[in-house]
C-alpha cells in the first residue's frame, strides 16, 4: 500500500490464525488506510504468518503481554515508520480486534468524526444485528466506573474498535494495563477535555463462550478493569477538567 493515507490500522492479535487474514484484508480496504500493523501478542499458532500473507506489517511479542502493550507496540511501530518516511502529519490510529474477519470492512464510519476533526476519539457501538455475546458484569463495572469518573456513560465501554488522533493516543499513555486499556483510555481523554463520540457500525466478532476458559477470561478482564478504575479514583489523578 502506498503511504498516501491518513489512517493507520493497529490490530492486536493472539491465536487468531483463522480470522486474521480476512480482518487484515478488509481493514486494508478502508478509506484513508495505507498501513495495517498486526501485533502478534505471544501467539502459538500461525497468526503472524497469516497476517503477513494478507499484507500486514507484523510486530511480535515473544510472550503474551496483554492488549494494552500490543496497542502501544503497534502505535510505536507506526510512529517509527512515519519518521523513516519523513512524514510530518501523523496518521490517525484505528484499533480493530483481530477476529472481526470480513466485517472489518464496516469500520469506515468509525473514522469519519476523527478524520473530519469533529472528535478526538470515536468508539464503536455494534449495531443490534451484529452485536455479539457480552461480558455483563465487566461491562457494568466499566460503564458505571466511567460514569462516576467523567459524568458520561458509553453504550459499549469495552468496545476495542476505536479511532483516535495520534495526539489523543499520546495524551492517554501509558495505557491502563491489559484489558483495562479501553476503560482507562476513555476516562483519561475525557479528563483532559478531549472530545469523545460513539458511532454505530455493523461489525461483529467471535462471541465469548461459557466454558471455564471463557469464565477465566472474564475474571481477568474484570480484575484489569477494576484496577484501571482504582488508579483513576479521586486522589489518584489530577482533578477532571471540563470536556470542552
Amino acid at each position: 500500500m502506498p503511504p498516501t493515507g491518513d489512517v493507520a490500522v493497529v490490530i492486536p492479535a493472539r491465536n487468531e490464525s483463522d480470522r486474521i487474514g480476512a480482518t487484515v484484508a478488509a481493514a486494508a480496504g478502508l478509506p484513508g488506510v495505507d498501513i495495517v500493523v498486526v501485533v502478534d501478542d505471544g501467539s502459538d499458532d500461525g497468526t503472524a504468518a497469516a497476517a503477513e500473507r494478507a499484507g500486514a506489517s507484523v510486530m511480535r511479542h515473544a510472550r503474551n503481554r496483554g492488549k494494552a502493550a500490543a496497542m502501544e507496540t503497534g502505535a510505536e511501530a507506526i510512529r517509527l515508520l512515519e519518521a523513516a518516511d519523513g512524514r510530518v502529519s501523523p496518521r490517525h490510529l484505528l484499533f480493530l480486534d483481530a477476529d472481526l474477519a470480513e466485517t472489518a470492512a464496516g469500520a469506515a464510519p468509525l473514522t469519519g468524526p476523527v478524520r473530519s476533526g469533529e472528535a478526538d476519539m470515536a468508539i464503536a457501538v455494534f449495531s443490534n444485528r451484529a452485536r455479539s455475546g457480552g461480558h455483563g458484569l465487566v461491562v457494568s463495572l466499566s460503564g458505571s466506573g466511567i460514569m462516576r469518573a467523567t459524568g458520561w456513560r458509553p453504550a459499549q465501554p469495552l468496545n476495542g474498535q476505536r479511532c483516535l488522533t495520534r495526539a489523543a493516543f499520546e495524551a492517554a499513555r501509558p495505557l491502563a494495563p491489559r484489558w483495562g486499556a479501553e476503560t482507562g483510555l476513555t476516562i483519561d481523554l475525557l479528563r483532559k477535555g478531549m472530545r469523545v463520540t460513539e458511532v454505530e457500525v455493523p461489525l461483529a466478532h467471535r462471541a465469548t463462550g461459557t466454558d471455564w476458559r471463557s469464565q477465566l477470561h472474564r475474571a481477568r478482564q474484570f480484575g484489569d478493569v477494576a484496577l484501571a478504575l482504582a488508579a483513576r479514583q479521586p486522589g489518584s489523578r489530577a482533578a477532571r477538567p471540563s470536556r470542552g
